[in-house]
């Protein structure tokens, strides 16, 4: 009887330790959360630098987005905008990021900050909140609806 109780104390108190190393700590993220936040990452870069490949290869085929102006558009929209110079940017990043999986789908949100941004020759420098939305088919993760808002001014 001794022994089942010293065992248990001793269980008790590496469970009890490892609860508290993990306190306040950031959970680590998956590999799903990983390759859709490099996803993102690189998405942002592939606008920057008018790469239609990656662009391409990130957006599915009946990709559809709603942008900060309310514009809804399509997969070949977005890559004939880049293509045409008529979207452009000096710099884009992604912050924030959040990654909920549900399965075969996978919500991210996040923030971009845009930097020398232009659209038909209007200024869209500014940050944004947005809402990607990824789904997995044959193993592979790719957006399917894109939704973002301006961030107003403070």
């Amino acid at each position: 009887m001794k022994q089942w109780l010293v065992l248990t104390v001793a269980v008790v108190m590496a469970f009890s330790a490892a609860i508290g190393q993990t306190q306040g700590k950031k959970p680590a993220e998956g590999p799903v959360e990983g390759v859709l936040m490099q996803m993102e990452r690189d998405w942002a870069q592939a606008y920057v630098k008018g790469d239609l490949a990656v662009i391409d290869r990130i957006e599915a085929a009946d990709y559809a987005y709603v942008d900060s102006q309310g514009t809804a558009g399509d997969k070949a929209q977005d890559l004939a905008e880049i293509k045409s110079g008529v979207w452009k940017a000096q710099s884009a990043s992604v912050e924030e990021l959040k990654v909920r999986v549900f399965g075969n789908a996978a919500v991210v949100t996040g923030r971009t900050t845009l930097k020398g941004a232009q659209y038909k020759g209007k200024d869209m420098s500014g940050q944004f909140r947005f809402t990607d939305v990824f789904v997995n088919r044959d193993g592979r993760w790719q957006a399917v609806a894109s939704h973002s808002s301006k961030i107003a001014a403070r």
